[in-house]
Order: C-alpha cells, then structure tokens, then sequence
C-alpha cells in the first residue's frame, strides 16, 4: 500500500502539494489565534483532596485567595502611612478587582502587604485584569513589589512566548545550514526545513480547535515548535536520502518516489505512531498541563509525519533529479560508507568489550535518579534577579502567615466547640506553626495553617500527612489543601498513573516494532535500549537540576524536579530513541530479507543509516538545545536533557550498543514463533519495493510531464 500511495502522490503530485499546503497555511493562519486562549493552569490533579479543599471554600466564602500580592515599602509605624494605601487600593475598578485584603505591616514596619483577589475565575481572564490593573498599583512615595500566582503566571507566559520566537529565530537558519553541509546542495537541504515549517503551521491550527473546547496550557506551542520541527527535519532527512539513494541507483522518478515512500515512508508511518502513542501516554494523567503538551505534541508529529508523506513525496516528483540542484562543491553522488562499515566491524568482533563497558557507564549515569525528588512550578522557574520571582520570595520569608505556601484546613459539619478543639489538635503537630482561623459560614470553617519549613520539604510533607491522619470531629469531614497538598496530590496522582503509562509505551512498542520487523527479539531489546538510553539523561539531570552540579553554569536554582515536565521527558525520550531504533532496523532488517547473514545486515543497517541518524540528532539537538539558553528554568531543563538523550542515544547506544548487542544473539534476533510470524505476514504494513506501476489501474495516471 506504501508504495502505491508513492505512485499517486507522484502522478497526482500538483494536486497533492498544493492541497497541503493550503491546508497547512489555512490551519496555520487561523492557528495564530491560539495565543489567545492559551493558560498558565492545569499543573493540580483537579479530583484531589487539596482541590475539593479549594472548591468547598469557595463555595462557602466566595473566592479567597490575593492572585496579586503588591508589597509597598515606606514607613508604616505612621497610621498616616498605612491609611494613605488603604485608600489608594479602595479605588481599584470593581470589573476586575472582587477583593482587597491589607494593607497589613511587616514586624518592622517597613513593608504592607495588599492582597488582590481578581473577579476571574481563569487564568486567562486573571491575567488580562492583572494587565489591567497593573498601572494603577504604583502610589506616590513608595516603592513597590509585585508578586503572587498570577504576575507569576505571566511572566513564564512571556518568556515562554520570546523564547520560542528567539529559539527558532536561532535554530531555522543554523538547521538550514547544516541541511546544507549534510545534503550538499541547497534545494535538498530546503525541503526538511519546508515540511518543519508546515508541521508547526498545522500543529497550531490543531491546537486552536482544542483550546476551543477545554483549557490549553502555554507550554504546549513550545513542544509542537519543539517536536513539529525536530522530526519533521528527521523524517525529511530519512526520506530525502533515501530518494537521492534511488535515483542513484538508475531509477527513474517515478521509481524512486514509489520506492522511497515503500521503504522510508513506511518506517516514517511505524515511528511517528510510535511516538504519537508515547505523548498519548500523557493523556493518562488527570493534570490538564499534562494534558496540553499532549495534544501539542501529537498534533505536532501526527501533521509532521502526514506532510512527510504527502506533499514531500509530491515535491520530490516534480524535482526529480533536480533535487541535487545548486549542488555544493563537496557533494559527492553517492556518501561514503566505508567508516560505518568499518565501525560495525571493529564493535562486532569484539562484542563483549563494547557492550559490558557501555552497560556499565549507562547504568553509573542513571544511578543518580535513584535519589530523584519531585516538586511543582514555582517562582524559582523564573531567574534569579527576575522582578516577580523576587517579590514571591519576599512574601514567603516575611509575610508568611499571608503566604500561599501553607495548609488550608476546611471542615464541613461538626459544631464549633468539636470544631476548635480539632484545630488545637492541628496546631500541636510537629512542623506546623500558627492556626488561624479564616472564616466560618453556610456549615463550613476554614483555618489557614502556617508551615516551619519549606512548602515543599519533607518536613512539610510529613506535616501535612500527621494532618490529614488526625481524627476529625464528630459528624464533619476534614479537607486540607494549599500549596502543599496539592503538589503532594499531584504527585500522587501522577504516581498512579505512571504504571498504566509504562504499560501503554512498552506494550506499543512491542506490538508495533514486531508488527514492523517479525521478529520478538528485536522489540524487547529495542525497549532495554531504551530504558537504558532514559534512565542515564535522567540521572545526569538530577546531578545537574537537583543537586546543583553545574546548576551555576547554567543559571538555574537547584530544586526537585517538576513533576509534569519530567512525565514529558520521559515520553519524548522514549519516542526518540524507539525511532532510531526503527530508521536503524528496518535497514537491517531489509537487509536481511534480502539473503544476508546477521552481521552482514548489521553492518548494512549501520553504513546506510549511520550518517542520517547522527545527522538528524545533530539537528534536533540545534531545534531543541536552544530551549537550553531559555529564561524559564523548565525550558532549560528539557533543552539539556534532550541534548543529552540525543547525544547518548545515536552515538553511544545505537551506533555502538545495538551492533554489539546484535552480534551476541546472532540469528535469534531475527526469530519469532511460526503462529506468530504468520499473523505478522497477514497484519503488518509491508512492501516490498517495486520498479514496475504499469500493472495499477489507469485512473489515477495524469499527463504531466516529468519534473
């Protein structure tokens, strides 16, 4: 079927590309309107404890929490003073302010905290009151501070919008050049780049559908730039090697699209599946941040993949052999594979001391993520010195009390009396410090509850758990929320679902890469590879990320990790290192079919894949290392850590790992029992490549001359 399509997108190959593109610049266009709507929320599990704790209270009391937290500086042992921001802040526009709390002094005087609770109940909305609001914050004759959960949500939201735009503005024209080097001439190296370009175009238009219907995080424009890009340039790479291999070998174009699309097409189908199906893996969790960088991710590799095989196939038919045109003067017809050869060589004849050495430093890199901890977004995302990450910092170490970074207990039922000898109770657990009460109305008390230490320490988790283990009066249920519990929360609920994810990526893979290969050897070994390949990115992220090796050098605070952003990693790690897997089979595997012994397929598979899989790490390291130089530090973190896992993976694991690997199962790594290879014959995508379309049925032949 692969290569029928390569002979209709070939014959229909003006209908084909100018249908694809339209579509993808239509969908692009209108995609732009996504920036709209996109949110800074979704990080809490929204079924937990600590959300049903929020919910209750708002129900009760009305919305409580200051989503902008203003700190004046002046003299405020003068009632003058105080009474001067008091009747500033009354003025705020009711529209957009519901509530003012404060002025309320520090001990010493110098500082008043303001609370403003927005009339918005999203942060979309929030953000834009806050917008609005923000020019009437400044009062004549202090200073200011301006911090809390909203100023915070926007200013990750700006930098991540003039990071994307300053990442691709870096990485567009450095891939472009490298295409360059690597292709050897200028119109091939332009197509990767083409497909990339309209995979992000309709990975937006995709994007602006959802955010019609549910909440879409900002982060998840980054990851379809991200991913659109990097394999739309990988498949690109695949395909566009694969065709100039063809016309080589003295096919005519049409030959060369249909074989071209039988072969790399179908690899491209089996990988961006395989991926697709990781990232849905996000979709198990209940956050809607994880969520999000699903629905960007898919769309962005789905659309990639399509484009690869629809209007890349179409172009390639009407360049034909004129996709060497505006040749370098280093192009050479047919690359050099004498080195690979050579490689896979020297690791095959010595198996054992390549693959027990490189075992042994994967599992030394990955030994540090067994101290791992994870945490949530906080304002140390932002870089030290930013404004808002500062003024954060300065209500948390002097306005404590009024922070968000304590328990909130909320009771339901129970009379007063049982009600205040439970909050004693509360306030005689270790690492607990004042209980104060918040209000009490239609049933429902709640008390803010202040930590010793740290929100997120572990002397503040164990504090929250002693809480929630109390008895509650008699007749009530206990709630407890705040910062605190819902990253507990939300930990928990990603703990519970990371099973169910491991199970759907191991288990796709298997199925998949058997249904690709015949073999049931190949997938558990693909799937070991890996996990070792995850496992040792992980490790080295939490010596740098977590314990702060290196952290200076690249101006992050060291902290756990957050949680969600690792949950991606994770997937997109997996992907990546499962395609190469799969561009890096199939050639051996082929090679194989065709009569050649194991190291002669394995030594094939590396010498025609090796330079297309270290090239196309290359560039994607280019597409996703400049998130490294990011000023939001999650950003950071998964521009290292894809640095890292692409540099690890296509060198030390499949150009080095695999061969070795390969050669010590010897032929069982072709085998599959008969039942099963049967079903794989009469199920799986095959092709085998053909010369001849004449015997297709006429209809879908068009006159237009050969490009």
């Amino acid at each position: 079927m692969f290569a029928k399509w390569g002979s209709i997108a070939y014959r229909r190959r003006w209908v084909v590309l100018i249908a694809t593109v339209l579509l993808a610049v239509l969908g692009g266009v209108w995609g732009l309107g996504v920036f709209d709507k996109l949110s800074q929320g979704g990080y809490e599990a929204p079924s937990s404890e600590a959300a049903r704790a929020d919910k209750v209270a708002e129900q009760a009391f009305g919305r409580q929490n200051g989503d902008v937290i203003v700190i004046y500086r002046g003299d405020f042992a003068n009632p003058l003073e105080l009474k001067k921001v008091a009747d500033h802040i009354s003025g705020f526009p009711k529209k957009d302010v519901l509530k003012v709390t404060g002025p309320v002094p520090s001990d010493d005087k110098r500082q008043a905290l303001v609370a403003i609770t927005l009339t918005s109940g999203d942060s979309n909305g929030q953000i834009k009151q806050f917008e609005d609001v923000q020019s009437q914050l400044p009062i004549d004759g202090f200073t200011q501070q301006v911090g809390g959960l909203v100023p915070t949500q926007k200013a990750i939201n700006d930098m991540s919008q003039s990071d994307l735009t300053r990442a691709e503005m870096f990485s567009l024209p450095l891939v472009l050049l490298l295409l360059v080097v690597i292709f050897g001439g200028l119109v091939a190296a332009s197509l990767p780049v083409v497909v990339g370009g309209l995979a992000i175009m309709g990975a937006l238009g995709v994007l602006h559908v959802i955010a019609n219907f549910t909440s879409v995080n900002s982060f998840a424009v980054n990851v379809a730039s991200l991913l659109g890009l990097g394999m739309a340039i990988d498949y690109g790479l695949f395909m566009v090697g694969r065709f100039r291999e063809e016309l080589a070998q003295g096919r005519t174009t049409e030959q060369a699209v249909g074989r071209t699309v039988a072969s790399a097409g179908r690899t491209v189908v089996f990988s961006a599946t395989l991926l697709v199906i990781a990232l849905a893996g996000l979709l198990i969790f209940p956050h809607g941040f994880l969520k999000s960088l699903a629905y960007g991710g898919m769309s962005s590799v789905a659309i990639a993949a399509l484009v690869s095989l629809t209007l890349l196939p179409a172009l390639l038919g009407v360049l034909g052999h004129r996709v060497d045109k505006l040749a370098m003067p280093w192009r050479k017809k047919e690359p050099s594979e004498r080195g690979w050869r050579s490689l896979s060589g020297r690791v095959m004849k010595r198996p054992l001391l390549f693959a027990i050495p490189l075992i042994a430093v994967l599992a030394a890199l990955g030994a540090p993520f067994l101290n791992v901890q994870f945490g949530q977004v906080t304002e140390k995302v932002l870089p030290e010195g930013n404004a808002v990450r500062v003024a954060t910092e300065n209500i948390n170490q002097n306005f404590s009390a009024l922070s968000n970074t304590g328990l909130k207990i909320v009771v339901k039922g129970g009379d007063q009396a049982a009600v205040a000898q439970y909050l004693d109770k509360v306030k005689d657990v270790p690492g607990i410090g004042d209980v104060r009460p918040m209000g009490s109305d239609k049933g429902v008390t709640a008390a803010a509850a202040g930590l010793e230490h740290d929100a997120l320490s572990a002397e503040s988790k164990q504090a929250l758990k002693d809480v929630r283990a109390l008895t509650p009066p008699n007749g009530a249920e206990v709630l407890v929320g705040g910062n605190t519990a819902m990253v507990s929360d939300s930990l928990d609920a990603i703990a519970d679902g990371l099973p169910l994810m491991i199970g759907l990526l191991v288990g796709a893979t298997l199925i998949l890469m058997f249904l690709a290969f015949g073999s049931v050897v190949l997938p558990i070994k693909a799937v070991v590879m890996s996990a070792l390949s995850l496992s040792a990115t992980f490790g080295v992220l939490v010596w740098i990320f977590q314990e702060g090796h290196g952290a200076g050098l690249l101006g992050v605070t060291p902290g756990p990790l957050e949680s969600g952003i690792v949950v991606l990693m994770a997937a997109i790690v997996f992907g990546l290192s499962t395609d190469y897997e799969v561009f890096l089979l199939s050639r051996m595997v082929e090679a194989r079919g065709q009569g050649a012994t194991t190291e002669e397929a394995v030594s094939t598979g590396l010498a025609k894949t090796g330079r297309v899989i270290t090239s196309a790490a290359l560039l994607l390291i280019v597409v996703t290392g400049a998130f490294a130089f990011s000023q939001v530090a999650m950003m950071r973190f998964v521009g290292v850590g894809m640095i890292l896992a692409l540099a690890l993976d296509a060198t030390v694991v499949r150009m080095l790992l695999v061969p070795a690997v390969l050669k010590l199962l010897g032929d069982a790594a072709w085998w599959s029992p008969g039942p099963l290879k049967r079903i794989q014959e009469r199920l799986a995508l095959h092709d085998e490549p053909v010369d001849d379309f004449d015997d297709w049925d006429d209809e879908i032949r068009e006159p237009v001359a050969v490009g």
